[in-house]
């Protein structure tokens, strides 16, 4: 993907650009950014013809304003300024990427980032302008699909009238490698999984090491089974391709520091195994790798930020296929934690990676907190929609940090309880537990089964079921939550 050039002009140079991007309120008294160019009169005249009145996400581009000494005017609207909300802000900017997207400009000063809704900084509005201008670049391109013209985008250049201040550098640093990072987990998501295998996403891990100097291992089928991982290689096993437990350490920390470990789900096609998905919208079980694809995307963007802190990604990835080798309902296997488990439903795998995953990381790498991310249960899109991911967890005080960094990207969560209640709905007559809990708090008893191999650590678990890819029209993968985990990560790291 190309990357843009962002730089921050304390004072406006318009020889310099070929577009001047404007943002305009409906209400007068919020017109001074246009009064710093002399172009107040001219915005208040289209106000009054009708043919602008800065409803928020509306564009409008002038050509040749004799006020200006540039070849473009962008005006965005906001709406009113007292009622600019985060979501109508993203709004308008997203509108502005697309603006400027469908236009010849190549060299851009933003205004744009000066209407921030009230009570938020000019750091937070650098970083959303920086990640929607970079992200409206994306664009998946893989060569499945045949004669699509890859995209390719003019503008090379965004200045911000601002001053150089370390902290808008750090928040436009941060917002393009998010970005960046948002990229990577789309790609591997969008990718049929013919081609994004647990295979692939190993040698996407070992790439991503070599370039920015990861530790990188993987583990395979034969070690996995002597480790003792056999909730894991119960779902592998019903599969032909080979499953892979892929490993990253960054260490950009005190080497005595305890990592902040990312364990992701990484299903790169999820079937349901013998307990058999309906066939509508099965193509988007290619998408069950998202918690897998979020850790490869995190890494990325560490890659670009080098945050002074240790991370380690762990990453479970086969395919839940139904043959003569699949686990049946009613199997029993047991985890590396060496608790048992009664299948009573294959299309719960996800849970029997992540129970293993969650042991192996404990032991191997000693963090200090554990965050999985998963495309768990549907449940979860029943209770919360599309718009917010779930958050569960064991510690408070980590909770609240994820739920800041999530309100400060807006790439939101919202919590759900944990308890004894919900624990009782895994019981079973023949394991130490079930891997389902029935159907009601499917999202919470998924959640209560994973609790049991974190006991001794705090740990957060993210269910982005309904907020790793959309469906319809513009069914694809929204790189989600890679900008909540960045925001979270850079808190702890005190960046």
């Amino acid at each position: 993907m190309k990357v843009i050039q962002f730089k921050l002009q304390p004072q406006p140079d318009l020889t310099a650009i070929d577009t001047l991007v404007l943002p305009v309120f409906s209400e007068d008294e919020t017109l001074s950014v246009g009064a710093t160019f002399g172009v107040n009169g001219l915005i208040e005249t289209l106000h009054k013809q009708g043919d602008f009145n800065a409803k928020a996400g509306q564009t409008l581009m002038l050509h040749q304003v004799v006020q200006l000494s540039c070849p473009r005017l962008l005006l965005v609207g906001f709406g009113a300024h007292k009622k600019l909300t985060a979501k109508g802000y993203l709004t308008a900017i997203q509108a502005l990427a697309k603006a400027l997207d469908n236009s010849g400009a190549t060299n851009v000063l933003d205004c744009t980032h000066l209407a921030q809704p009230i009570g938020q900084k000019a750091g937070w509005a650098l970083y959303q302008n920086s990640l929607a201008l970079q992200r409206s670049f994306y664009d998946y391109a893989h060569h499945s699909r045949g004669e699509h013209t890859p995209k390719d985008p003019k503008l090379s250049q965004v200045s911000f009238l601002s001053d150089n201040s370390t902290t808008h550098q750090h928040a436009i640093a941060q917002g393009q490698a998010t970005a960046l990072g948002m990229a990577l987990t789309q790609d591997l998501a969008n990718m049929p999984s013919n081609f994004c295998t647990p295979v692939h996403l190993a040698q996407t891990a070992i790439e991503l090491g070599k370039t920015a100097g990861f530790e990188v291992k993987v583990l395979e089928r034969d070690e996995m089974i002597q480790m003792g991982m056999g909730a894991f290689m119960a779902v592998a096993q019903g599969s032909d391709t080979p499953p892979k437990l892929i490993t990253l350490q960054y260490n950009g920390g005190n080497k005595n520091q305890a990592p902040i470990a990312l364990v992701g789900k990484g299903v790169t096609f999820d079937t349901g195994g013998i307990s058999l998905k309906p066939g509508a919208s099965m193509d988007e079980m290619k998408y069950d790798m998202g918690g897998a694809a979020t850790v490869l995307g995190v890494f990325k963007a560490l890659a670009e930020l080098k945050p002074a802190i240790n991370v380690v990604g762990v990453i479970p990835s086969t395919e839940n296929m139904p043959s003569g080798k699949a686990i049946k309902p009613g199997d029993v296997v047991t985890s590396l934690s060496g608790q048992t488990i009664e299948i009573l439903n294959t299309d719960a795998e996800g849970r029997l990676l992540l129970c293993d995953a969650l042991t192996y990381a404990q032991r191997t790498f000693k963090p200090g907190l554990v965050i999985d991310i998963a495309t768990l249960t549907g449940a979860c899109i029943i209770a919360l929609g599309n718009h917010v991911s779930g958050l569960l967890g064991n510690d408070q005080p980590l909770i609240d940090r994820l739920l800041q960094a999530g309100q400060t990207t807006y790439d939101r969560f919202w919590q759900l309880p944990l308890g004894e209640e919900w624990d009782e709905q895994l019981k079973s007559n023949f394991a130490d537990m079930a891997n389902i809990g029935g159907r009601e708090g499917g999202t919470i008893t998924a959640a209560q089964f994973l609790a049991r191999y974190t006991k001794e650590v705090k740990w957060a678990h993210l269910d982005i079921a309904g907020t790793a890819w959309q469906s319809g029209a513009n069914k694809g993968a929204t790189g989600r939550p890679v900008p909540a985990l960045v925001e979270f990560i850079l808190q702890q790291a005190g960046a």
